[in-house]
This record gives structure tokens, sequence and C-alpha cells, in this order.
């Protein structure tokens, strides 16, 4: 691996901004190789060189990966002047540089939600080229029949005149209020609302329930995350068409 600067080594690691490193820089807590540093701008080697904050060993991480439950409410954006963002909802040693939601849900839609500052995985993963599954539960404002289902199977013309890919509408229970999954292969604005109101339906609730082999966590309450595991990791490179590290 390349030498990178020791400041940089430490905001990646989740040491905080570089306004935060350099403070620590400057109090004389960080040691490289078990000499004090004093300065942000040494290079390191990530994989050979011993970092220490307070004598406790830093983990290089090249990139993050959360899973989150994101919360009614709350944004999925980096930042906002006025809203609650999914970024305001992490501690500060967990907001890696570069971090970002993948793909929008919509501020009252609820579920799994990745975040990264893995650009290409991202990117593949929302690609409706590499046809990455994306699982919704749906609750509808109105009967939803098999026939709607074969709609969404053959794919549907929006109101602004562009079509969907072919969807998969599964029924849980039908009435007044209908239960349904809902699996799409892409990720176009607020789609699942969009559809049902082609069929004459209001969507009143909708969750993530999954992006490809990821699952969402029981145990996250909404607004909870954690780290992926590095199998989790792995299996989403693969359904993304990516070679795992």
């Amino acid at each position: 691996m390349a030498l990178m600067r020791l400041d940089k080594l430490l905001a990646h690691s989740g040491w905080g901004s570089r306004k935060d490193v350099k403070k620590l820089i400057k109090a004389g807590r960080v040691a490289v190789n078990g000499v004090p540093a004093d300065d942000g701008g040494l290079h390191v080697d990530p994989e050979n060189d011993t970092v220490t904050v307070d004598d406790e060993p830093v983990l290089y991480r090249r990139y993050t990966y959360l899973i989150m439950n994101k919360p009614s409410g709350v944004i999925t954006a980096t930042e906002d002047a006025v809203l609650p963002t999914v970024l305001d909802l992490l501690d500060a040693a967990d907001r890696a540089p570069s971090l970002f939601p993948v793909g929008r849900l919509d501020r009252d839609t609820e579920g799994l939600l990745l975040l990264t500052n893995d650009g290409q995985l991202a990117h593949r993963l929302l690609s409706p080229k590499h046809h990455v599954p994306k699982r919704y539960a749906v609750r509808v404002r109105g009967w939803v029949t098999e026939e709607d289902a074969a709609r969404f199977a053959a794919g549907l013309v929006l109101e602004d005149g562009t079509r969907t890919l072919p969807a998969e509408l599964t029924i849980l229970s039908a009435g007044t209020v209908s239960d349904c999954e809902v699996t799409l292969y892409e990720g176009k604005f607020h789609q699942i609302k969009r559809m049902f109101r082609v069929l004459g339906k209001h969507v009143v609730a909708l969750k993530r329930l999954s992006m490809g082999p990821l699952t969402l966590d029981p145990a996250l309450s909404p607004g909870m995350y954690r780290p992926l595991t590095d199998d989790e990791v792995r299996q989403l490179k693969e359904a993304a068409g990516l070679a795992a590290d």
C-alpha cells in the first residue's frame, strides 16, 4: 500500500475531522512506531507502521461500510440546513471522510440503508444493469390485485412517460388497506409510490427490507446502525460483480 499522510490516516480511521486530528497531534497524543509525532504531514505506511493515539493502536480502514435502520422523519442526505440527515445519527467516531448513503429513501420511508465511502460498490449496487434487487414492505390504501402484480411484472409507464423495469409485486393481504412486498431492480425517484399511483392506489407506509444479499438486521431499532461484517461486504461485492479484496 502507498504511503499516506498521518492526518489523513487518522481521519479515515475514525479519529475525527482533519481539524480534530490536528489537535490530537499537537497535544502529543499520537505516536508512530513508538515515537511521538508532531507533524500531520508525516507520511506513514498504513500496513507496516504502528500508529497509536494515547497508546491505543489505530486500525486503518480504507473503506467504511455501515448498515442502518433508517427511521422516518430523517432525510437520506449528507447534510441539510434544516432537516436531520442520516449522517447526523452517526457517532463522531463513525463519520468517516466522504461517507454517503447508497441510494435514497424518502423522508417518511424506513428500513435498510447502506452507508459507505466505497464509490465503486455503491455505483454497482444502484446501476440497473447489474440487477441488484431491493425489496420493500409496502402498505397501500386500496385493494391490490393479481392484475396489479401482472402490470408490475410487465413494467409500468409513469406519469412523466418513463417506463419502469419489470418489478415483482407479492400480495400478502388484500383489502381496503393491502400489505405487499415489492422488489425493484432500479431506483427511480419515489418509484414505488409513483407505480401504485398509476394504479389508482396510495402508499401509506414503506420500508426497505433488503438490498441484494444484505437484509435488515432485526436487532437494529430505527436510528441504530452497525458495521457490516467481512462476510456481508464480500457477499455485497459478489452480488455487484466485484472481486472481494
